[in-house]
């Protein structure tokens, strides 16, 4: 396991689509070890694949309700609205009011290729909507209606 380089705004590699995680191997298992020690060390609430320069259709979320993996990840579902500021590890100094789902509804398969479902609300929703968007190369503050300096 290692900390890796968190890639900054205004690297390419941050807007692009990701491609979905076909090996569910060693190499994957590293990368979410990887990312699990780096945004523990970052003190984030989640890191996507891209943000540590792979393109890849993986997450990991780091909140209250525990620490979640979440491989080619898709949501079926979403209800309410919260608005509340975000930032971002890939956009240091900077956070933003976004608009997000209460609650949404998550299939997507484990680091061993398992499907699964769960239902998330509130900050965990607004986590897992965050780092979803990066896998497509969308960042808050694409979606913020305010926008402050930290």
């Amino acid at each position: 396991m290692a900390i890796r380089n968190v890639v900054q705004l205004g690297d390419e590699v941050l807007r692009q689509k990701c491609l979905p995680v076909e090996h569910f191997d060693e190499g994957l298992w590293r990368l979410l070890d990887d990312m699990k020690d780096t945004v523990k060390k970052e003190e984030g609430a989640g890191l996507a694949a891209p943000q540590v320069g792979v393109l890849k259709r993986a997450v990991v979320v780091d909140v209250e309700d525990g620490y979640f993996e979440f491989i080619n990840p898709v949501i079926l579902a979403q209800k309410g609205e919260q608005n509340g500021w975000e930032g971002c590890l890939s956009v240091r100094g900077k956070s933003g009011v976004v608009s997000r789902p209460m609650k949404v509804k998550l299939a997507y398969q484990d680091r061993n290729g398992e499907k699964h479902m769960l239902q998330a609300k509130g900050f965990f929703a607004r986590a897992i909507c965050h780092e979803l968007d990066h896998l497509d190369g969308i960042l808050y503050i694409d979606k913020a209606t305010q926008i402050e300096r930290n």
